[in-house]
């Protein structure tokens, strides 16, 4: 069956806002339309080939965590076409299966990462000063070892390049204290929720990025929840401490390109077919994994 994929995604008389590596933002007035391509970025470099379903799994899986944690106050309307706007009637065909109405918020300039292993760059640090953001941590933990307890560690927004680790000390001289310790917490809640939906369903969460918002005065949890592509998704019947465990996130684009004389830097290389293939069919076991249901509309 031929899969049809959107590398970009422009809908004439609505205005785009931005174009991010993976989504498109569109402005609504009240409210934004965030539409989900196929993009895949490694390296933060965006690579020519589209990941066939990625945009809609990416897209389903954040709503499916919105809807879960509708205790928490975030910034999801609604992923159903049918409540759209008549003014995206036309688009419905673009639309559907990957987009998504959100409230519009003050974006905090922090990033929330939340790690419960040792993974990434996180791992990277740890073998170099015993810590990670500031945080000590126990000696003797290799590479995916599981960490005594969650551990939050923020890092700044970067428009260009890498984003920027720090501690909960310069995170609070950003956003001030009671900020910083109410995001801490949240994404410490949230993070741990997540991992014990996933454990259920054979999913190890090893890692996360959570970004947050103010509207009215109100704490909104914003952008993506919970996806292959904030996350570290590890199997956990192949996990072990020691080595890189196989995962759900492209992680496995990454470790091709790895293998490659590439410098990391424009342009990319293109993708051969069978990891294109791979890949799709990674995101799409998480999607299953995790909600229990075949990825709709894609």
């Amino acid at each position: 069956m031929q899969v049809s994929t959107q590398a970009s995604i422009d809908l004439t008389g609505i205005k785009k806002l931005r174009s991010g590596k993976v989504r498109e933002v569109f402005d609504l007035g009240e409210t934004l339309l965030f539409v989900v391509t196929d993009r895949i970025s490694a390296f933060d470099v965006i690579l020519p080939d589209p990941i066939p379903y990625k945009g809609a799994v990416l897209n389903q899986i954040s709503a499916f965590w919105f809807e879960r944690f509708n205790d928490i106050k975030n910034h999801f309307v609604t992923a159903d076409v049918e409540q759209f706007p008549n003014e995206l009637e036309a688009f419905r065909e673009q639309l559907v299966g990957r987009s998504m109405i959100v409230r519009k918020t003050r974006p905090l300039p922090v990033e929330c990462v939340v790690r419960g292993y040792l993974a990434g760059s996180g791992w990277k640090e740890y073998q170099q000063s015993q810590s990670v953001c500031g945080i000590e941590l126990p000696a003797g933990l290799k590479q995916a070892s599981q960490l005594p307890e969650p551990i939050f560690t923020p890092a700044t927004k970067a428009e260009e390049g890498h984003d920027e680790n720090i501690d909960m000390k310069r995170c609070t001289q950003i956003l001030g204290e009671e900020l910083a310790n109410r995001v801490k917490a949240l994404s410490l809640e949230i993070y741990s929720r997540g991992r014990d939906h996933a454990a259920q369903r054979g999913i190890i969460v090893a890692d996360t990025k959570f970004e947050f918002g103010t509207v009215d005065g109100d704490l909104l949890l914003i952008d993506e929840c919970l996806t292959p592509d904030s996350s570290r998704f590890w199997p956990k019947d192949q996990y072990a401490a020691g080595q890189s465990p196989p995962s759900f996130d492209k992680q496995f684009v990454r470790d091709y390109l790895e293998t490659l004389n590439w410098d990391k830097t424009p342009p990319p290389p293109r993708l051969p077919k069978d990891v294109i293939e791979k890949t799709s069919a990674k995101y799409r076991e998480a999607f299953r994994r995790l909600t229990g249901n075949e990825i709709a509309n894609a």
